[in-house]
């Protein structure tokens, strides 16, 4: 029996932390087989980005052809994709797909890794073709450009793809807006919106650590990691959050790195699939 195969397409972590790096150990402990297309190389670690080499995209293009032409791909996430010729690309290809955008505009450390060309891009070319769509609260700001309660932006980002969906683009995407504020409960709560549906809240525990460079990818990468062991999507939005917890509960207390610590990638709290579909 095959395991799923998913597929990051994102830039890579020299400190190991987030992107391909995160996604890649996620797909592993979630039984599912990565692939990788890298649409940038990275100088970062714990303290910020200090350099950033962005891939050609002829080359993301020709990464993308090598892996659908030989791998049944189940799901694919993206993160930080640089360009506006990269997210246009992705955006062609990719479409027909299960497909989490997790829309990387600015890194944990405030570095900025997609101008207003990008944003324009994701809004106009990505999220029309996307399954869902994982901003933070600063990210779901930055895409629509103005503030909001974690509810209020995710209903308003459906909003929009519905609007392109009545474009003739789509159906329109769902969204899941992460990381609220814990609440006096100790719980945080995302916020699932699909378009035309009133916005369902998704608690989970509240983790109260530093260590949480690569917390976005990790989440966004447990989510594709279920669809491609075919849960229905609000179903692996919870069984990702709680994936994202755990790890946070166990690098809590690391003292890696000089900055924000990395979420854990152990294989230690590996979590049984969705299910057992087998692919071919």
């Amino acid at each position: 029996m095959n395991p799923p195969v998913a597929l990051t397409v994102a830039g890579t972590d020299s400190g190991g932390a987030a992107g391909t790096a995160a996604d890649l150990a996620t797909f592993a402990a979630l039984g599912v087989h990565g692939a990788c297309v890298i649409t940038a190389v990275t100088a970062q670690d714990t303290t910020g980005v200090s350099d950033i080499h962005a891939v050609p995209v002829a080359t993301v293009e020709a990464q993308l052809h090598a892996v659908f032409d030989d791998l049944p791909v189940a799901a694919v996430k993206t993160g930080m994709l640089g360009s506006a010729g990269a997210v246009e690309l992705v955006a062609r290809i990719c479409a027909g797909r299960p497909l989490v955008v997790d829309p990387v505009l600015v890194a944990t450390s405030g570095a900025v890794l997609g101008g207003e060309d990008v944003r324009r891009a994701y809004l106009d070319h990505l999220l029309p073709v996307a399954t869902v769509v994982t901003p933070n609260l600063d990210e779901a700001r930055a895409l629509l450009g103005h503030d909001g309660s974690p509810e209020e932006l995710a209903v308003a980002l459906a909003g929009l793809d519905m609007l392109a969906g009545a474009r003739g683009s789509t159906s329109g995407c769902a969204v899941i807006v992460t990381g609220g504020d814990p609440a006096a409960t100790g719980e945080c709560t995302d916020w699932f919106a699909e378009p035309g549906e009133p916005p369902v809240p998704i608690s989970h525990p509240a983790i109260r650590t530093a260590n949480d460079h690569g917390t976005g990818c990790t989440y966004s990468s447990a989510l594709a990691a279920h669809l491609a062991h075919g849960a229905p999507l609000r179903e692996a939005a919870v069984q990702a959050a709680a994936y994202v917890a755990r790890q946070l509960a166990t690098s809590r207390h690391w003292t890696l790195g000089r900055g924000r610590g990395p979420i854990a990638h152990l294989a230690t709290n590996q979590v049984s699939p969705t299910s057992t579909k087998e692919t071919a």
